[in-house]
């Protein structure tokens, strides 16, 4: 079971990504959500997140990002692929 707070992009439209976080905001009791994504689905996750910050959600602090390369196996040969977290996190009202 995979957490609720956790957003994984794929092929889909960015906007059906942005309305996954919108949701996960909504739905989840903790205050940030993660944005996950490798190969060419990072752009997406970008826009994604972009337009969650700029559009929809402007109480949020700037993002946490990590970067990363994994090693996939497939069929005997290994490959590096690139892998993104994108965190955001509501700011805290003081």
């Amino acid at each position: 079971m995979r957490p609720d707070n956790i957003v994984y992009i794929g092929r889909k439209p960015t906007m059906s990504y942005v309305m996954a976080i919108l949701s996960a905001f909504n739905n989840s009791t903790s205050d940030s959500v993660v944005i996950k994504a490798r190969g060419r689905a990072i752009s997406t996750a970008v826009d994604a997140a972009e337009i969650c910050r700029n559009r929809y959600l402007s109480d949020l602090d700037t993002p946490e990002i990590t970067i990363e390369t994994e090693q996939l196996e497939n069929e005997g040969e290994t490959r590096n692929v690139s892998c993104i977290n994108i965190t955001l996190r509501k700011a805290n009202k003081q």
